[in-house]
Parts: structure tokens; C-alpha cells; sequence
């Protein structure tokens, strides 16, 4: 493990985060934490065409209770961007157990925004283990509740694409009246590949062709909450209803937010997690 931009760092002029590069056999992966390392472990996965930085404004609220785990996956962010593969969902789940192993987390709760949720149901097939417990935050439950929209395509022959591209690309992201898409994550568009943002979206594709993630999670046992922003643009706020099918489920909706409520409301998105993690989470032997 190799610092990836010389240790610790100050994150929101009070939280200090420590940032990492973690050398997996098949590219570099770059970890965020923040909190107690003996308190209970909170891995954080972010969507497509995003990173880490996705959960900043959530790790306050966040970090004084859990150790707070951020990656970025493969193809995202500061991580590698190898232009010779795909990024699967199994693959892509494959490495956040990679880091939670090698950063010595026997157990965590794993939240996922977005198809991070996909790759967070992903990771508790693989590893049950090392999954305690799952939090998906406006995670599509099937590809039948995907709203299309023109705004989500950007040409390949305009890549990189410009700042109006990708606000234009981002709009459907959020719902809140008067919230402005943050420059950092125009930045993560931007940082990603062509190969790296198109392979990520159809590997969430066929992961979801394969099986609706209700059908997947009924049989895992594990204790689920269900955060959505109410005035999602992308997925249907109602197939929300979707994942009760899951024995235990804790269905939550957020009136007034969009797809991304850690970003547009985080107190409001961390109040239920906090009261789910309370619940669930196992702390460091």
C-alpha cells in the first residue's frame, strides 16, 4: 500500500482523511478513510461516472461512529483506467473485497449509491463473509425502472466531453431546486475514458439482465435499507416498492431529492443509514 498523494489529508477543514493507493494484480485501486480505525467498518462504493469524492459531504456526518471506507473502482477516479478489459459488476465487486481484505475489515456494511448499490449486492453474493449488512441509496431494483433520457449520451467523438456536455449529462442526477452539479464531479466525467464510462454502464446492464437485484438480495439473508430520493429522474422513485420482495426490508423515501441525495441533502440521506448502521454494523475485534 502506497500513498497516493502523500498521506493525510484535511477534508471539509475538519475531518482528516487518509488517502491510499492499494496495488491489486489487475490495476491500482485508491482508498479514502476517515474515523475511528476500531470503530465498525462503512464502505461506501460511488456510481458510474463518479469516485469517491461522491460521499465527501456524507463522511462528516458519518466518521465520528464508523470507520469510513471510500474507494474509487476501477476505471473511476483516482484508480487505474486500463484501456484492455471490461468493468464487470462481479469484477468490480471482486476488488472492493480485495481492499476491505487487505486493509484487514473482517466485516462491514456496505452502501452503495447507484450502481454502486449494484456492485454492493454483487460483493455480498461473492463475500457473505465480509458483508454484514447493505444500504443501496437510489439503486435501481431492474432495468424496467430506468427512465431513458437523450441528456445521458455523450458522442465518442467529442471526447473529452465539454463542461456543458457534462452538466447536461449530470442534469438527470439531481432533482433539488437551485442545486448546482459541483465542479469535482465534472472532473470525474472528465478524468474517466470513453472505454472506462461505457463499459461500466453495460457492465450494470447485463448484471441486471441476468437478475433483478430483489430476486438477488431475497436469498442472501442480509439486513437491507432502501434510501431514494423521491423526484429521481433516472430510476422510478416507486420501484423502490420493488425491493420489500427482500424479507426485512427497510424501504425509506426522501420527498424533494433526485438520483443523488448524499450530494443534494446529506443529513437528511445519513439519518436513516446512521439508525440502520447503529442496528447492524460489528465493530473491530
Amino acid at each position: 500500500m502506497t500513498a497516493s498523494d502523500g498521506g493525510p489529508h484535511v477534508n471539509g477543514g475538519a475531518q482528516t482523511t487518509e488517502s491510499s493507493t492499494l496495488s491489486l494484480e489487475d490495476g491500482d485501486i485508491h482508498v479514502c478513510q476517515d474515523g475511528p480505525r476500531e470503530a465498525p467498518a462503512l464502505l461506501l462504493i460511488h456510481g458510474s461516472a463518479s469516485s469517491a469524492r461522491s460521499w465527501a459531504p456524507m463522511v462528516p456526518l458519518l466518521a465520528g461512529s464508523h470507520r469510513v471506507i471510500r474507494i474509487d473502482l476501477l476505471g473511476h477516479g483516482r484508480s487505474a483506467k486500463p484501456a484492455d478489459r471490461g468493468y464487470a459488476i462481479p469484477d468490480q465487486a471482486r476488488r472492493a473485497a480485495a481492499a476491505l481484505d487487505r486493509l484487514g475489515v473482517e466485516h462491514a456494511v456496505v452502501v452503495g449509491h447507484s450502481s454502486g448499490g449494484v456492485v454492493a449486492t454483487a460483493l455480498a453474493e461473492d463475500r457473505p463473509d465480509l458483508v454484514t449488512a447493505l444500504a443501496l441509496v437510489n439503486t435501481g431494483p431492474s432495468l424496467d425502472a430506468f427512465i431513458p433520457s437523450e441528456a445521458a449520451v455523450i458522442d465518442p467523438v467529442q471526447w473529452p466531453p465539454s463542461d456543458e456536455q457534462i452538466r447536461r449529462f449530470a442534469s438527470t442526477g439531481f432533482s433539488r431546486a437551485g442545486y448546482r452539479v459541483p465542479d469535482e464531479l465534472l472532473d470525474d466525467v472528465r478524468d474517466m475514458t470513453y472505454h472506462s464510462l461505457t463499459t461500466t454502464m453495460r457492465g450494470t446492464v447485463a448484471y441486471l439482465e441476468q437478475r433483478a437485484l430483489p430476486d438477488r438480495l431475497a436469498v442472501l439473508g442480509k439486513p437491507l435499507l432502501v434510501v431514494f430520493g423521491a423526484d429521481d429522474r433516472r430510476w422510478r422513485a416507486s420501484s423502490a416498492a420493488d425491493y420489500r420482495a427482500v424479507p426485512g426490508a427497510e424501504v425509506e423515501l426522501l420527498p424533494g431529492l433526485g438520483h443523488s441525495p448524499l450530494l443534494e441533502d446529506p443529513p437528511r440521506t445519513a439519518a436513516p443509514l446512521l439508525v440502520f448502521t447503529a442496528a447492524h454494523a460489528v465493530r473491530a475485534g
